[in-house]
């Protein structure tokens, strides 16, 4: 006897933690911090309670998301190439993460990573890497922070408009602010990057400059 496969859409949904987790992503590129457990049942169109087969709370659905960004982080370098390279390459990398997926920086900013396992991996090659080039053990955390906080900064400027600082019509009471963004502008087209590129690459380089100045031997 052949069963026939009814016609249309089946009339549940087949879950799995990489679906939810890929759903919640999207929906959180979409509405930020307003994300919430009943829009993403919407979105899967299930009941809510049906993801908490998969997972115990919302939190636990933001973990697996935070660590599918982490996953697009490169900390490799740190085992192959001089710190002040590392530093830079692992910047990059963690920014080009955040500016793929903006809204999801205010949820994550201020998130502790315990019990992310793939995440907590990725700082320990951090870690690993600025312990190699003799940092002081209590000097490494406020460095990452203060990096981090520069990265994150930088990724959401990336998706700002690229005149803030110009004054307009204000210009004539502001002289000196004027000119600086006129000579902005022309040093972001000579350069060929975008004016938050171009600011990043600035920024990075004096941060690392100032960094390597707390460790003898950072700059190896």
């Amino acid at each position: 006897m052949t069963v026939r496969r009814t016609p249309g859409r089946p009339r549940t949904t087949v879950l799995d933690r990489e679906r939810i987790v890929t759903a919640a992503l999207a929906l959180i590129d979409e509405v930020g911090d307003s994300f919430s457990v009943n829009a993403l049942a919407a979105r899967l169109v299930v009941r809510p309670s049906s993801l908490y087969n998969h997972f115990a709370n919302k939190d636990e659905i933001l973990f697996g998301v935070q660590e599918v960004i982490t996953d697009a982080i490169d900390a490799s370098m740190f085992e192959r190439l001089p710190w002040a390279d590392a530093v830079a390459a692992w910047a990059h990398s963690y920014r080009a993460a955040f500016v793929r997926h903006p809204h999801a920086i205010p949820l994550f900013a201020v998130s502790p990573v315990a019990g992310q396992v793939r995440t907590v991996a990725m700082y320990e090659r951090v870690v690993q890497g600025f312990e190699r080039a003799g940092w002081p053990s209590e000097r490494i955390l406020p460095a990452i922070v203060a990096l981090e906080s520069f990265i994150l900064g930088s990724a959401l400027d990336a998706i700002a408009a690229p005149d803030l600082l110009a004054p307009g019509d204000a210009g004539k009471q502001v002289p000196h602010l004027a000119a600086a963004v006129a000579a902005h502008e022309h040093a972001v087209a000579d350069s060929g990057l975008r004016a938050a590129d171009l600011a990043f690459t600035v920024g990075l380089s004096a941060m690392i400059r100032g960094l390597a100045d707390h460790s003898p031997h950072a700059s190896d």
